[in-house]
């Protein structure tokens, strides 16, 4: 039987496990796209070439959702508005964690680009494992709660300009000044143009869209914008994530960026599991692990930058000094978007990077949930001590 002949078979026995591992992953308080990984080393040797080609296209559907929905969140005001505010202690965090493990990964001898790319995986905090685990906490709507949100905003603004450089650099080869200038050209000249249309296109459209929202043909309207917006960049030799971030942040000023996520949302919830899938297919543990001991300098540096930026940037943000604490002990997984930029690496690279995200995700997973004993402990040690 031909791998075209089985698709519904093999489809259906995916996405029973993903359910599985999924439900597991909740029984167990951690983060689902970790078991999705772990299935994906698993089963990588087990499917053949065409059957991972489909894999990878339903991947990639998955991704520009999660992109497209986050710009959704941003009509232009509350970007501004937020960058604004944060600004500070984002610059602090792409300092220390992008920049502190760019320089150690150079250190230690990987190449420039290798390098970037590491950086890139270390910056972002996971968003979806630590709002999550702030919902389950009922620490939300507290007021480190609003600065987790903030900063975790402010890296979602952030990484698909980080990713759409890391792929124009992995485009073209050769980090150069003159490749740096013209991804930047492209990336300020497609946002820009996109802003535009947004502030004096789609605003037009708030009558359209809330007249005809519940109908069945919304959904292609949204996907195709999010599909057609992530082609152009990704012809353009950027990356298509960031095309779909601004599709969203497009579609996000008719007013309705709410109810046309709700519609958005199943579809992705469907098709992001193929991507830690996939990306677990690409790990290939016979490749071996690159330089184990520059994996735990840059995990101990993981901790450590995210400490320092959630508690002086969360002092800077006018929190108490337990309400810091709590801030840092809470900002170390890192997960979706780390993942991304780990797959623009080389397979023997894509090793050391999932072993670096799964130990960073765990460790996260843990620290938040003793953060609010250490901060009461810490807090009454320096009482003591003056």
């Amino acid at each position: 039987m031909s791998s075209s002949e089985h698709l519904f078979l093999l489809g259906g026995a995916i996405l029973l496990l993903f359910f599985a591992a999924s439900y597991l992953s909740q029984r167990l308080k951690l983060p689902a796209l970790l078991t999705h990984i772990f299935l994906g080393v698993a089963l990588a040797g087990l499917l053949s070439s065409s059957e991972l080609e489909i894999i990878d296209q339903l991947a990639r559907l998955g991704i520009v959702l999660l992109f497209f929905l986050l710009g959704l969140h941003f009509p232009l005001n509350r970007l501004f508005n937020i960058s604004r505010r944060i600004w500070k202690v984002g610059v602090l965090d792409i300092v220390l964690n992008f920049g502190g493990s760019f320089l150690l990964a150079y250190w230690f001898g990987f190449d420039l680009l290798a390098a970037l790319i590491i950086g890139g995986v270390a910056y972002a905090t996971s968003s979806s494992i630590t709002v999550k685990l702030m919902e389950e906490s009922n620490r939300l709507k507290t007021p480190e709660g609003e600065f987790k949100l903030a900063l975790l905003i402010f890296e979602d603004l952030a990484a698909p300009v980080m990713v759409s450089f890391l792929v124009g650099l992995s485009t073209h080869g050769v980090i150069s000044a003159e490749a740096i200038g013209l991804i930047f050209f492209k990336v300020v000249a497609v946002t820009g143009l996109s802003l535009l249309i947004a502030y004096h296109g789609f605003r037009r459209l708030d009558v359209f869209v809330e007249r005809y929202l519940s109908r069945d043909f919304m959904p292609l309207l949204a996907v195709a914008l999010a599909l057609m917006f992530a082609g152009i960049a990704e012809a353009m030799e950027l990356s298509k994530l960031l095309g779909a971030f601004l599709a969203g942040v497009m579609l996000s000023e008719t007013g309705m960026s709410r109810e046309l996520g709700r519609i958005i949302e199943p579809i992705k919830d469907l098709s992001l599991p193929f991507f830690f899938f996939w990306f677990g297919t690409t790990i290939t543990i016979g490749a071996g692990l690159v330089s184990p001991l520059a994996l735990v300098v840059l995990i101990v540096w993981a901790v450590a930058a995210k400490l320092l930026v959630g508690f002086w940037g969360g002092r800077w943000y006018g929190l108490s000094f337990k309400g810091a604490i709590r801030a840092a002990l809470s900002l170390v997984p890192r997960g979706e978007f780390s993942v991304v930029i780990a797959a623009l690496a080389e397979p023997v690279l894509r090793v050391f990077l999932g072993v670096y995200v799964v130990a960073t995700a765990i460790i996260g997973v843990f620290l938040f949930r003793w953060a609010p004993e250490y901060a009461d402990r810490l807090e009454r040690l320096f009482k003591n001590k003056k």
